[in-house]
């Protein structure tokens, strides 16, 4: 089956990203951009030195742990600033695997362009016990819609719930989108970060491969 795009276009318009021209076909004979870029604008993946927690930068996260079965967390039209929890798992909470991922589908990626305020400043979140569940579960990766797994506005909640899932190797990728085109309930997934040395995060390539027979 044909793999899906869930990776955010970076463009210049994008909070985070200046793109310059370097080179000019007519006066240069080629085109070329020079690309500055917060690495963590976009689909991104965070690594543990992003909120100071033991474990490998971006560039030295394990190829095997890059690709995973993923269940795709249904959650669209949540409130904003809400709280996902435990109970909002439904039937993964019984079927989730140690090395498996989720995908928690909101809709939320619609708020980046259409209300960017939003999409940042009202994102539905990761509960704590939701967090210590996922870790004691061996959760490989969690994929999220908004650009962060917590409230970035809350210095406190944001290096608590990135803490936790850190101290227990879930791999975090946040700004994905695109999750209306899935229609099975598990995919293979693929997290593609730029290979940043000693990096904090990069953005990252996120493809998804609808499984057979689910």
């Amino acid at each position: 089956m044909d793999w899906i795009d869930l990776t955010q276009t970076i463009t210049a318009s994008m909070p985070g990203v200046q793109i310059r021209e370097a080179k000019n076909l007519e006066k240069d004979g080629w085109n070329a951009v020079n690309i500055d870029i917060y690495s963590h604008s976009g689909t991104h993946m965070d690594a543990p030195i992003h909120f100071g927690v033991d474990g490998p930068t971006i560039d030295l996260m394990p190829l095997s742990r890059l690709i995973c079965k993923a269940s795709i967390l249904d959650l669209t039209g949540i409130q904003p600033s809400s709280e996902v929890r435990i109970e909002d798992l439904g039937k993964l909470k019984n079927t989730l695997k140690a090395g498996d991922g989720i995908i928690i589908k909101t809709g939320w990626s619609k708020f980046s362009v259409s209300d960017p305020h939003k999409y940042r400043d009202q994102l539905p979140r990761i509960s704590e016990n939701l967090a210590r569940w996922l870790v004691e579960k061996g959760l490989n990766m969690l994929a999220v819609e908004p650009p962060s797994v917590a409230n970035v506005n809350d210095l406190e909640e944001v290096t608590l719930i990135h803490r936790i899932l850190f101290s227990g190797q879930v791999i975090i990728v946040e700004g994905i989108c695109n999750l209306d085109k899935i229609k099975a309930e598990k995919v293979e997934l693929m997290a593609l970060p730029l290979k940043i040395g000693a990096g904090d995060g990069a953005p990252a390539r996120v493809l998804a491969r609808p499984l057979k027979n689910t």
